[in-house]
């Protein structure tokens, strides 16, 4: 047990949140937002966590970077908007043709994603979220990657 224990206090004292986009990594900004080839795509894609994010990544839905909510508008739960890190995505979109809104199929998701929609009014930003083809109610870390990419290619306006 005590090597998994230093294994574990390693691990924690080596792991750190992303300062440009929530991932966690040993480094920040994380590997993601450090890889140059990340930004040619012009795309931004907005999950509620960090395993949405790798749920993503697994589906090699391409070049693209990512910003990483920390959760879902929830009033029921106290989870309001100074919960979230969308004050980081509002100031993060000005640099981005598209925003796709990959949020979960739950009502709260569903909240979130039209409070995003709302905010970037007006900023002539694209903004789509994944097609339809993710179930109601399903949560993206529990997809297979094909429907991931597929959803991912068939994203639709708001």
């Amino acid at each position: 047990m005590l090597p998994l224990s230093a294994a574990l206090d390693r691990a924690v004292a080596a792991v750190r949140t992303c300062e440009v986009c929530g991932n966690v990594d040993t480094m920040s900004p994380c590997s993601i937002c450090a890889d140059p080839r990340r930004g040619e795509t012009g795309i931004l894609i907005v999950v509620e966590d960090v395993a949405d994010l790798w749920a993503l990544e697994r589906a090699g839905v391409g070049q693209v970077r990512y910003h990483v909510l920390g959760g879902v508008l929830s009033p029921l739960d106290g989870v309001g908007p100074d919960d979230l890190n969308l004050d980081g995505l509002i100031g993060r979109a000005q640099d981005y043709a598209e925003i796709v809104l990959a949020m979960n199929a739950t009502v709260e998701g569903q909240t979130t994603a039209h409070y995003i929609t709302d905010r970037l009014a007006g900023t002539g930003i694209r903004v789509t979220r994944l097609a339809h083809g993710v179930p109601v109610g399903g949560e993206l870390d529990y997809l297979d990657e094909g429907t991931l990419s597929q959803a991912l290619r068939a994203r639709t306006e708001i």
